[in-house]
């Protein structure tokens, strides 16, 4: 009974925390599920946004926060690159499931899937994903 409850550290909470401290228990599995296609949207509003469009690349990764005070809409989700720079929104039409999810604490983010722009009015599809 002694080899069950002993490892190398001596104890069972040893056991779980392996040597070091570190734990050999496997990590779960994590996974990214794509959700949805829609676009940005508010470019036309993002001062800069021409400048920045070059820099804005197919797969990018989009970062995704919660607006909830936006006097405009109590569900916005605003995308940034990932320096951080505001790029737009997701469309209000497409928000109230996402603010919802992303309420309840689930991590959203956005990839550039495509983009096509036209003077001032950058349109950016994007795929939007659920982090598992």
């Amino acid at each position: 009974m002694d080899e069950l409850i002993k490892n190398d550290s001596g104890s069972l909470v040893g056991l779980f925390h392996g040597k070091g401290g570190g734990s050999e228990i496997p990590k779960p599995f994590e996974r990214d599920i794509f959700l949805f296609s829609t676009y940005v949207a508010g470019t036309s509003h993002i001062e800069g946004i021409e400048d920045l469009e070059p820099h804005l690349a197919i797969g990018d990764k989009l970062d995704f926060y919660r607006e909830p005070d936006n006097p405009y809409d109590r569900k916005a989700i605003v995308i940034k690159n990932a320096d951080g720079v505001k790029i737009g929104y997701v469309p209000r039409a497409d928000n109230a499931i996402f603010s919802r999810l992303m309420d309840a604490g689930k991590l959203l983010f956005g990839r550039i899937a495509t983009k096509k722009a036209s003077g001032k009015w950058i349109k950016i599809g994007i795929k939007i994903f659920l982090h598992e």
